[in-house]
């Protein structure tokens, strides 16, 4: 059993990971950073460990029991086997969590917990890298010869040109101008970028929709000519209601008999997902969705989680 690649999938949905009298894995929010030297990060989970949380939540029992398919007793004493294991590992050598950190005793005999830091577990940076920006180079200013006017006949002038000041000023505020202006491009440049990146996912993801639609319709249609059957049907279609504003759905599949359609559902929400009926295509096709969302941000981040963390096949769709 896999238990180590169970905790790093449920890192990403839960804030608090629980071992049954081993421990706890703990996950602290970040926002994005810049540093003065002009590193950028983008938001992040710290990952720490505590020893001290060993009572059992269910969450990492259930979890296993759904992926392994077996019964959360018996998940409970897989869980309970490998916990027996470490402690006794951990007395000679290094526990590894690949993906997550090592775990080790010190010389208090007291666990020390090491975190990789190459996976960040915040959803919401998913496809977003630090990066450090080139610093800027300055520039000297050259100064321009001053060309004094030579005294002429005074009774021709109307004014007398006043002394030039002698004295250079420095270019110190120039400098600060230059230096503000830099900082405030450098802002909106990472703040659009952001945004940027985002809508772009949006945009690639309602195309890959409109692909995957059209190969459903010429793969459930394209059934050449079939002889004609009467069947009296009594059974009322499920349709999602008519909406008075948009919804962005999580598509899990399209079925052309209800009653699959039902199953998938039954099926999805016993898994725990809000699964629903979300609207039919042109051609009749019933939609089931792992959950609607009055948000684009909600839908793509569990879009996301879905397809590359439990590498699930899904489709969004946006319902208007």
């Amino acid at each position: 059993m896999q238990l180590t690649r169970f905790i790093q999938e449920l890192l990403y949905q839960y804030e608090c990971v629980t071992i049954p009298q081993f421990g706890a894995f703990l996950t602290r929010s970040y926002r994005a950073k810049v540093t003065p030297n002009g590193s950028f990060y983008p938001p992040s989970k710290e990952l720490t460990f505590n020893q001290l949380l060993v009572a059992n939540d269910g969450v990492l029992a259930h979890y296993i029991a759904q992926k392994e398919e077996i019964s959360y007793e018996n998940a409970l004493r897989l869980i309970e086997k490998e916990v027996s294991s470490w402690k006794k590992r951990l007395q000679t050598q290094i526990l590894r969590f690949p993906g997550v950190g090592e775990i080790r005793l010190n010389a208090a005999r007291k666990i020390e917990f090491t975190p990789w830091g190459k996976i960040n577990f915040d959803l919401t940076s998913f496809g977003l890298k630090s990066f450090e920006r080139s610093p800027l180079s300055q520039t000297t200013p050259i100064s321009k010869p001053i060309h004094i006017m030579k005294e002429t006949n005074k009774n021709d002038l109307m004014f007398t040109p006043e002394k030039e000041n002698n004295e250079k000023k420095t270019p110190l505020f120039r400098y600060a101008a230059i230096g503000v202006i830099g900082i405030a491009l450098l802002g909106a440049s990472y703040f659009f970028g952001d945004r940027y990146v985002t809508e772009q996912r949006i945009v690639e993801q309602e195309k890959a929709q409109v692909k995957i639609e059209e190969k459903v319709q010429e793969a459930t249609f394209d059934l050449g000519n079939l002889p004609t059957i009467e069947v009296a049907a009594t059974a009322k279609p499920q349709e999602a209601p008519l909406l008075d504003k948009a919804l962005y759905s999580v598509i899990a599949g399209s079925f052309r008999s209800l009653e699959n359609a039902e199953k998938k559902i039954e099926s999805l929400k016993a898994e725990g997902y809000p699964a629903a009926f979300a609207q039919s295509n042109s051609t009749g096709l019933y939609r089931v969705a792992y959950g609607r969302y009055e948000t684009k941000k909600e839908a793509i981040s569990m879009l996301y989680f879905l397809k590359y963390t439990l590498e699930e096949e899904a489709w969004y769709l946006e319902e208007r």
